[in-house]
């Protein structure tokens, strides 16, 4: 069978990441001259979104866990797609995406098969648990054409652990998967003083309140524990808030009385999933604060940096390759006090927010990285 290295499928788990993971892409590409498809789980937001990019795509269920009924089925039908649609190049994201993209890509015998490795999932596992994951990484390297790390420590870690060969394994630049666009959406000149005041005041922050802020899902490992922990210890800092942009999760859920206290704190502010408007959710925090124990290569810290707000992160995979530290934020221990010492310093006025910009503009301006994607296609 003929294939087209004109199309272009991606596979994911879910509708969430495809912004972050793809986003602009898909116009990008398409202008000049690929056909874009996606492949990944029901979500009433796919339609919708797919109009809005110019995307074609397959709802097929990709679950996290492993299901040896609907892992087959969904095989199935990424092979019959590739057939029918004459994919050429087959992108896999996140572990199970990749796992199912990459075999469904090896049966169809599709010539080009990219593995975007997001992250070492097996570091926080432990046991049985950890020989798994890394068993699933490895099969996944195994089909693929070529993988992409998305940071400079996740292909240290891939390669000491010895997930795929070392001349299989690529970094688009500096890191990550498809770079920020600093010049449209995450831009500080673009936000419009109305709208971030129609929000806030949605929201319930005030002029006088001094936020810290946090995106993405509400687990233990993403160390909103020690985030809530800390919160608690500094408030001696005047008007102090703590803005969660993000849902909870039954995978690696949090404790309920963590939930409880996020739902129920009056200094809390829970917004649950948020599809739009990322970008006025930053301009309202004064610190962004991602106290993870594992990353690929942490896409919001980008954000937050590219308006303007420093970081707190801390010294593990991904998250170590995403600050200047002292320049742009700081890294900590994913430790309470810790967070505690780093967010006084910025409350002191620390960090210029302006030299994180610039370091994200030079250097994850998302142009940047689709140049370096379109080299792997071509």
């Amino acid at each position: 069978m003929k294939y087209s290295d004109k199309n272009i499928l991606h596979v994911v788990n879910i509708y969430f990441v495809i912004p972050f993971f793809i986003g602009g892409q898909f116009k990008y590409f398409s202008k000049k001259g690929f056909k874009m498809h996606v492949a990944c789980s029901e979500s009433e937001y796919l339609d919708d979104y797919a109009k809005e990019q110019g995307f074609e795509y397959l709802v097929t269920p990709v679950n996290r866990s492993f299901s040896y009924k609907e892992d087959i089925k969904s095989i199935k039908n990424i092979i019959r797609y590739i057939k029918e649609k004459k994919i050429g190049i087959i992108v896999g994201h996140t572990p199970k995406g990749a796992l199912l993209a990459m075999i469904a890509g090896w049966l169809a015998r599709v010539p080009k098969r990219i593995y975007f490795r997001h992250g070492l999932v097996y570091e926080t596992s432990h046991g049985i648990k950890r020989f798994v994951l890394m068993t699933v990484d490895r099969i996944a390297s195994l089909c693929a054409t070529k993988i992409v790390c998305v940071s400079p420590s996740v292909l240290e870690g891939s390669i000491k652990d010895k997930l795929a060969p070392a001349r299989k394994q690529v970094i688009l630049g500096k890191g990550t998967c498809s770079g920020i666009d600093t010049q449209g959406k995450f831009n500080p000149q673009n936000i419009r003083i109305e709208k971030l005041e129609d929000m806030k005041k949605k929201w319930g922050i005030k002029k006088d309140d001094w936020v810290i802020g946090y995106s993405g899902r509400l687990v233990k490992d993403k160390g909103i524990i020690e985030l809530i922990e800390a919160f608690k210890n500094l408030q001696h800092i005047e008007n102090l808030k703590l803005l969660l942009v993000g849902m909870f999760e039954k995978r690696d859920s949090l404790p309920i009385s963590i939930q409880q206290e996020i739902k129920n704190s009056p200094n809390i502010i829970w917004t649950d999933f948020q599809n739009q408007d990322m970008e006025y959710f930053y301009a309202m925090m004064d610190v962004y604060v991602l106290a993870s124990y594992r990353e690929g290569f942490p896409t919001g810290v980008l954000e937050a940096q590219s308006m303007e707000i420093p970081v707190i992160t801390t010294k593990v995979t991904g998250c170590q390759d995403s600050i200047v530290d002292g320049e742009t934020g700081y890294l900590v221990n994913n430790d309470p006090h810790d967070i505690e010492l780093a967010v006084n310093k910025v409350y002191n006025g620390s960090i210029d927010g302006k030299k994180g910009r610039a370091w994200v503009v030079d250097n994850f301006d998302n142009l940047l990285v689709w140049k370096e994607i379109e080299k792997l296609y071509y």
